[in-house]
């Protein structure tokens, strides 16, 4: 059996120390003993190891320690890279920049209008809300059906001067790396950090709002699909009529709480029957809106449907979800990049 040498037993000293840094926040010497279990000579040594290399700092001192080297606080050099999060609708362009705590620190919002040049409402809004920051990352939701392996859009999205390179024109006009994701999968991400599903393995995201779709997170892992198309329960029909002109936001407008459960429980039992996630959560302005009436509700005519344990959640992620989870994922590839990919 071959052991970690000494190199890769540093680097995940490190990448452990930083991760619970970003986790809890500031914390003295013995406090990271206590919670890695390191000794004390090991964990000074990535202590001084991190300080040299710009990745942490002293931010002051604890209470619960009389003065001296234990007392020190040692926190993420929070500027040593920020990364920016896109949300691209059909209407609108919304950015929220974060240094790599993820601590927001700018945003912007511009409408787009028909005709526009994409990249350059992007670039712009971008511009605005970094300010003089430069940005690391930046993760780009959108709706539409986006191949997993070349990021090319299977079908219109119908976002206004949308164009097959956008990624990649958009990488050349800011010069940062761009990555393109389904914006529905990013607010499963942000769901699964810090709303409903926080500490599931496995759950299903139903986005109910103007238009209607699905995110798959199975063994804590968003999942694609063979060509992006996991979860994308809009193209499924009841009856012969397309699931957005029955729970589209149009459609729910005037109806009932139960007919809309109802509804709503016809979804989600076809991604409990084949998936069994044991969670779902309602995303979206309708799922959002009904809150735990409306889940609760579900849960009931799904019941009558499967037999399977099914918990419905309303969603739970503060602001936009969809933002939230493009900071996170770009937050994920700065941190590998930054502090190194051995954990976290």
């Amino acid at each position: 059996m071959r052991t970690a040498t000494p190199r890769t037993a540093r680097a995940i000293n490190d990448r452990l120390a930083l991760d619970l840094l970003l986790e809890r926040g500031p914390l003295t010497a013995p406090q990271i003993r206590e919670l890695t279990g390191l000794s004390r000579p090991t964990v000074s040594d990535l202590v001084e190891r991190l300080r040299e290399g710009g990745l942490i700092e002293v931010t002051g001192e604890s209470e619960e320690v009389r003065r001296g080297p234990n007392a020190r606080l040692y926190g993420i050099v929070a500027d040593r890279a920020h990364v920016a999060g896109v949300d691209v609708r059909r209407g609108a362009v919304g950015i929220t920049v974060a240094d790599i705590t993820g601590r927001a620190v700018g945003s912007a919002a511009r409408p787009l209008e028909p005709g526009a040049d994409l990249v350059e409402t992007v670039a712009g809004a971008l511009a605005e809300a970094a300010g003089a920051l430069s940005v690391h990352t930046v993760v780009l939701g959108a709706p539409g059906l986006f191949h997993p392996s070349t990021g090319s859009l299977l079908a219109d999205n119908g976002v206004p001067g949308w164009r097959p390179d956008l990624p990649q024109a958009l990488r050349r006009r800011i010069g940062a790396p761009v990555t393109l994701e389904n914006e529905v999968n990013l607010a499963a991400v942000a769901e699964h950090r810090t709303g409903s599903a926080r500490g599931c393995e496995d759950f299903v995201l139903l986005w109910l709002d103007d238009g209607v779709g699905g995110a798959v997170v199975l063994g804590g892992r968003l999942r694609h699909g063979a060509s992006g198309g996991a979860g994308e329960v809009g193209w499924l029909r009841l009856s012969g009529t397309p699931l957005c002109d029955l729970v589209g936001a149009a459609a729910v407008r005037d109806l009932d709480p139960d007919t809309l459960a109802a509804r709503i429980a016809e979804v989600a039992f076809a991604a409990v029957a084949v998936l069994d996630p044991g969670l779902v959560v309602l995303g979206g302005t309708t799922g959002r809106s009904g809150g735990e009436a409306l889940a609760e509700r579900v849960g009931e005519h799904l019941a009558a449907l499967s037999p399977a344990p099914t918990r419905v959640r309303p969603s739970a992620v503060e602001g936009n979800a969809v933002l939230r989870g493009a900071v996170f994922t770009a937050l994920a590839a700065a941190h590998r990049d930054v502090f190194g990919g051995l954990s976290g």
